[in-house]
Parts: structure tokens; C-alpha cells; sequence
């Protein structure tokens, strides 16, 4: 169960030299071909284009990202119509955002070859990023990672600088794309803690190739307040209702949202530093067959800094 985008950030050292593999075609590419599909259909109807075109010319003609994107997020050509003519200013910022594309390609080119050494199993589906309906940051699924650049340009809460923004937000879903695939059955029993740690983990991997995850919010919004936070984590760990934990918004400064991502992590953090085989360990969080076990065996305790 993934459901939406969101981070935090401690950093952590850097473990190791990087190798680079001998091929490096192997590594995801990064796809940015329906951005320009859009706005070349944008500009040509003056912010205006039709459900028809939107849906013959853009979701029909281009990847197989857009496509996947349809379901739960673009739903058709009428909708995303409807949706640009209701905020037309998001599309219009979102082009402003293209410009730092070909910087977020190459930091992710470098931090899919610190995946390859710290995970030699890791797979490399292509990156896709995409202009969807203004209700979905980023996913993941057959087509690989999926990233919806109108809403991640607008999540300046996440991160000032765009181009960090959005790095640090695909590195934390190429972390969910190296995860069990039984973690993203919606229909598996979960808990406060499973969710928490399949998300943590996925920011683990993100702060590992990238130098840092993208919810650098959440650290200053919880100083203070740690020993209560990880009281009540602790008291709801093993409740089936995630939703005080994880989904559930942004939140305020005094009340910050999804929380679960930050305890989570904190947990994925404390299991890979304690462990002598970072593969290994590696490996283990992103199978998390026994969640339990790896709370037990991380060492973390409530109200411990990260």
C-alpha cells in the first residue's frame, strides 16, 4: 500500500566508495518526453486544449507512464479538461518547472549507481515524469516510477529548491520500487508499524543515494515533542487504523501529518546503522517479512534522536 509522496531528512554518512557498473545502460532512464507532449498541446490552445485533444494526443499518444497514471489520478481527457480550466495557474507554474529537468536527470543518474553498489538485487525501471490531473506527486507501478511535475512544483513546503525537490521525492520512490511487492498488496493486513516501516524504509534508500530525504519539514516540526510522538507510535504500533499516522496531510507546524514516515524511517535508520552487513540489512528492511524483528533488533528506543 503506497499511497502518496512525502519525507523527512537526517543525514546520515556516506557508506563506502560508489562503484559504477560496467554497463551503465542498465540504470532507469528518466523520461521527460510527455511534459513536452503537454505543453506543446497546452500552448497550441492558448491554455485551453480540449478533452478530445487532451485525451487523442496526449494520454493516447504518449507513454506508457500517462497511461498508468489514468486510473485514481487522470481518469480521462474530459477530466484533466475540466481540472486545467479550474487551475489553469498550477499548469502554468508547472512549465516553469521543466527548466530544472535536465539537473534532476543527472543527480539521478549518479544516485542510480549508488543503488547498483548498495543493493547488488536492485532494479532500474524507467522514470517518468508526467502532467496529471494536480492530485498525485508521485507512484509507482509497471511503468515504473510515476511523477506528476504540476504538483511536486507547487510543493514548495517539501523542499525551496525545485530541482532537491524533486531528487529527493524520486529517490524516495525508487526506494518503494526495490520493496517486496507483497508490501504494496492494498488488500494485505497492515499495521501502524508495517506502514510506517515500508514507507521508512523507502525514505532509508531515498537518503542513501540521494544524501537526504525530502521531508526536511518533519524534523523541525517534531523537536520538542519526540518523547510524546514516540509514545503514542509505540501505544498504536499494532492498530490496523493508520490513518493518525500516514495519509492523512501535511499538517501544521503544531500538528504535523504523517508521522509515520518519520518514525518509520527512524527505525529503518537505527536497524541499517547497527547492522556489520549493510546488504544484507539492506535486504531485510526492504523484504520487512517481520516488522516486529526489526523494531526489536534496531536498537531504536522512544525518545531516541535519530
Amino acid at each position: 500500500m503506497r499511497r502518496k509522496f512525502g519525507y523527512l531528512m537526517v543525514g546520515i554518512a556516506a557508506i563506502g566508495a560508489v562503484i559504477f557498473p560496467a554497463d551503465a545502460s542498465d540504470l532507469g532512464q528518466i523520461r521527460t518526453s510527455d511534459v513536452a507532449l503537454f505543453y506543446k498541446l497546452y500552448d497550441a490552445a492558448n491554455g485551453t486544449p480540449s478533452s478530445s485533444v487532451l485525451q487523442q494526443d496526449y494520454i493516447d499518444a504518449g507513454s506508457d507512464g500517462v497511461r498508468q497514471f489514468v486510473p485514481h489520478r487522470i481518469i480521462s481527457g474530459t477530466s484533466l479538461a475540466q481540472t486545467i480550466q479550474q487551475n489553469r495557474s498550477i499548469y502554468d507554474q508547472a512549465r516553469t518547472c521543466m527548466d530544472v529537468l535536465p539537473t534532476v536527470t543527472r543527480k539521478l543518474e549518479v544516485a542510480f549507481r549508488k543503488l547498483s553498489d548498495l543493493d547488488p538485487q536492485a532494479t532500474f525501471p524507467p522514470v517518468t515524469i508526467l502532467i496529471g490531473r494536480n492530485n498525485s506527486g508521485g507512484t509507482t507501478g509497471k511503468a515504473g516510477v510515476l511523477i506528476g511535475l504540476e504538483v511536486v512544483c507547487r510543493s514548495s513546503w517539501l523542499q525551496p529548491d525545485l530541482s532537491e525537490r524533486l531528487f529527493h521525492l524520486i529517490s524516495h520512490e525508487y526506494g518503494h520500487v526495490q520493496q517486496a511487492p507483497e508490501l504494496d498488496d492494498d488488500n494485505a493486513p497492515t499495521t501502524v508499524l508495517r506502514q510506517s516501516l515500508i514507507e521508512g524504509v523507502a525514505e532509508l534508500v531515498g537518503e542513501l543515494i540521494s544524501g537526504q530525504v525530502g521531508n526536511v519539514h518533519l524534523q523541525k516540526w517534531t523537536q520538542g515533542h519526540v518523547k510524546e510522538i514516540d509514545a503514542r507510535f509505540v501505544a498504536d504500533a499494532d492498530k490496523a487504523d493508520i490513518s493518525d499516522w500516514l495519509y492523512n496531510g501535511v499538517g501544521t507546524p503544531d500538528h504535523p501529518g504523517d508521522l509515520g514516515y518519520w518514525e518509520g524511517y527512524r527505525i529503518a535508520k537505527a536497524y541499517y546503522t547497527k547492522a556489520k552487513d549493510k546488504r544484507a540489512a539492506l535486504r531485510t528492511l526492504l523484504d520487512l517479512k517481520d516488522p516486529k524483528a526489526v523494531l526489536a533488533e534496531s536498537g531504536w528506543k522512544p525518545g531516541q534522536d535519530s
